[in-house]
């Protein structure tokens, strides 16, 4: 699994994942959750991941899945329960999200850890029909 990093660099999709931070983030029901402090990216392909989400009065992030999630307006809509997303593991903003760390939101949120990516073709450079 690849590591994960705050945005900042290059991202190879239609939306600038800058673009969500600052952005109001609602439940399934329509409850606010709160404001987007920062989004994830997949190391390897650049792909935004993960939200972190600035909550309630002590201000603690919630990281959110933003594959399932969508944007509807200004807002970030994540289809999970308010609850489910306030009691989100917490390892703070800024750095890397371990493999372990995504893991366990992988886990929080029930969602299927993703395929492992096929190892490298061990066979490339040979000439067919030559033997080691």
């Amino acid at each position: 699994m690849e590591r994960v990093r705050p945005v900042g660099g290059t991202v190879q999709t239609d939306i600038d994942p800058r673009s969500l931070i600052g952005r109001k983030a609602f439940d399934r029901d329509g409850n606010k959750i709160g404001t987007v402090d920062e989004v994830y990216l997949d190391d390897a392909t650049g792909v935004p991941e993960w939200a972190a989400v600035r909550t309630g009065l002590f201000s603690r992030d919630a990281f959110v899945p933003l594959e399932p999630s969508e944007l509807v307006g200004e807002e970030l809509r994540v289809p999970y329960d308010r609850a489910l997303i306030k009691d989100a593991p917490d390892f703070g903003v800024g750095r890397h999200l371990s493999p372990q760390q995504e893991v366990q939101l992988y886990h929080h949120y029930g969602i299927a850890l993703p395929a492992a990516p096929p190892p490298p073709d061990r066979d490339f450079g040979r000439l067919a029909g030559q033997d080691d």
